[in-house]
C-alpha cells in the first residue's frame, strides 16, 4: 500500500512582504512588519482599511501639527499615530521605519512578523474588542477630537 504525504498549499509570500520583515523576525522575535505585508493574504481587509479607516492615515495629523509641537510632544503622539512606537521592532522615525507610519493593522492585531511567516491564526490577535480601542481612544482624546471609536475602524 502506497503512503501519500498530505500536501498543504499555502499562499506565496511576495518579495514585498519579505522585504518588509525586519531581519530579527527570522530569529523568532515577533516584530512589526507594516500593513503592506498584510495585503498579500488579506487584500479585501487591507483595501478597506486603507480606504476607510482614518487611523491608516493618522501620521498626517502629526505632520500637520509638527510646526506647533516640540520634539517631546511629537513623540507623545507617536504611541497612537504610528505602529509599535516604543516596542521592539516598532516605529522609530519616518526615516528609519517609514512602513510603520500611521496606525496600521498591527496596532489592533499585534506584531505580524511571526504570523506573516507561519500564516497561522494562532500567531496574530484575531479577536478585537473595545478595550483594544481604549488604549488610544481614551475619554479625553475622544472628547477633544470628537472621535467615536469603532471596534474595526471600517476595516473589516
Amino acid at each position: 500500500m502506497a503512503r501519500f504525504r498530505k500536501l498543504i498549499v499555502l499562499p506565496v509570500i511576495t518579495a514585498l512582504a519579505i522585504s518588509a520583515m525586519p531581519p530579527s523576525v527570522s530569529h523568532g522575535e515577533n516584530r512589526y512588519v507594516g500593513s503592506d505585508a498584510c495585503n498579500d493574504c488579506h487584500p479585501t481587509e487591507y483595501k478597506n482599511f486603507i480606504t476607510y479607516a482614518k487611523k491608516s492615515k493618522s501620521f498626517l495629523g502629526i505632520q500637520k501639527m509638527k510646526k506647533d509641537l516640540t520634539e517631546k510632544e511629537m513623540k507623545n503622539c507617536y504611541s497612537c499615530h504610528t505602529t509599535g512606537y516604543g516596542k521592539p521592532g516598532g516605529f522609530e522615525s519616518p526615516e528609519k521605519t517609514p512602513h510603520l507610519k500611521g496606525a496600521g493593522c498591527e496596532v489592533c492585531h499585534g506584531p505580524g512578523g511571526i504570523h506573516v511567516k507561519s500564516m497561522s491564526r494562532r500567531d496574530i490577535k484575531t479577536r478585537i474588542g473595545i478595550k483594544d480601542c481604549e488604549v488610544c481612544h481614551i475619554a479625553e482624546r475622544v472628547s477633544a477630537f470628537r472621535y467615536k471609536p469603532m471596534v474595526h475602524g471600517g476595516a473589516h
